[in-house]
């Protein structure tokens, strides 16, 4: 439950901090989360993974729809060289992922003590 709630936290609050700062806002978001969350690190990677792939990816295919994905086209011929608006919608989700995933990983070793014995 505590996965669910950290991945719809942090697509959220990400969400919100890149309607008024720059698009980088998400891993200080991401991070904040995995911090007010404790979680072990590679848990804190996927609830940051998973809510921004699917926010960024979500978000991009329904910018990409809404103008019947003609930049979408374009862009994808001049980045990836091939003409695929999914794999462009695709490589957005991945990028805001790793960011977000690797800023909530880093926050999570932050605060995770592991017990040696």
């Amino acid at each position: 439950m505590k996965f669910f709630i950290t991945i719809v936290v942090t697509a959220l609050l990400s969400l919100a901090a890149c309607l008024y700062l720059p698009w980088y806002a998400i891993a200080p978001a991401a991070a904040i989360v995995a911090l007010v969350i404790p979680q072990k690190p590679w848990h804190a990677f996927g609830a940051g993974f998973i809510a921004l792939f699917i926010a960024w990816a979500g978000l991009a295919a329904y910018i990409s729809f809404k103008n019947e994905q003609v930049l979408a086209h374009k862009i994808s011929l001049l980045i990836l060289q091939v003409d695929s608006p999914f794999l462009l919608i695709f490589a957005t989700g991945l990028i805001g992922g790793l960011v977000a995933g690797f800023a909530a990983i880093a926050a999570s070793y932050i605060r995770y003590r592991p017990i040696i014995t």
